[in-house]
């Protein structure tokens, strides 16, 4: 028999872990960077891009809240979903695999493009799709946290 753990508990693990593998897995896509650079990159989503590099730690450490928040924020969209629809917990791995495609289009397409960053829509690259394979991870790990998550 397995576990049962809260809500909260799904959405915060969920989102914390996701957001944490996908910091690393950032880093592997961009040639194994300092991780610290891709949380300034993250950061430049807000502040720009050029005042992102300048502010070091600050920077790095504002970028890690935002991923976590944002991490967070997108767990807790999934465990609302799987509230309502409970076959998202019984079929966790094929939904989480559907909402990791979803979180890449939406953030690829719409996130990434509106922010401070811009860049317009990128083109579908080899690059692309390794943050495509990272996303479905993402999906997966907060679907197999939701997957224990008392209704």
């Amino acid at each position: 028999m397995r576990s049962r753990h809260s809500f909260l508990v799904a959405v915060l693990l969920g989102g914390i872990i996701a957001g944490t593998v996908d910091i690393f897995a950032a880093s592997a896509i961009n040639g194994f960077v300092d991780p610290m650079r891709i949380l300034r990159f993250i950061a430049g989503g807000l502040i720009g891009l050029p005042a992102a590099k300048a502010g070091g730690l600050n920077s790095s450490a504002l970028g890690f809240a935002l991923q976590i928040g944002m991490s967070v924020l997108i767990a807790l969209i999934y465990n609302i979903g799987a509230t309502i629809l409970p076959v998202l917990r019984r079929h966790w791995l094929p939904a989480g695999l559907a909402f990791g495609v979803g979180v890449f289009l939406v953030m690829t397409y719409v996130v990434v493009p509106h922010s401070a960053i811009g860049g317009g829509m990128p083109p579908f690259t080899e690059k692309q799709a390794m943050n495509l394979v990272a996303m479905l991870v993402f999906g997966t790990i907060i679907a197999w946290f939701a997957r224990a998550a008392k209704a």
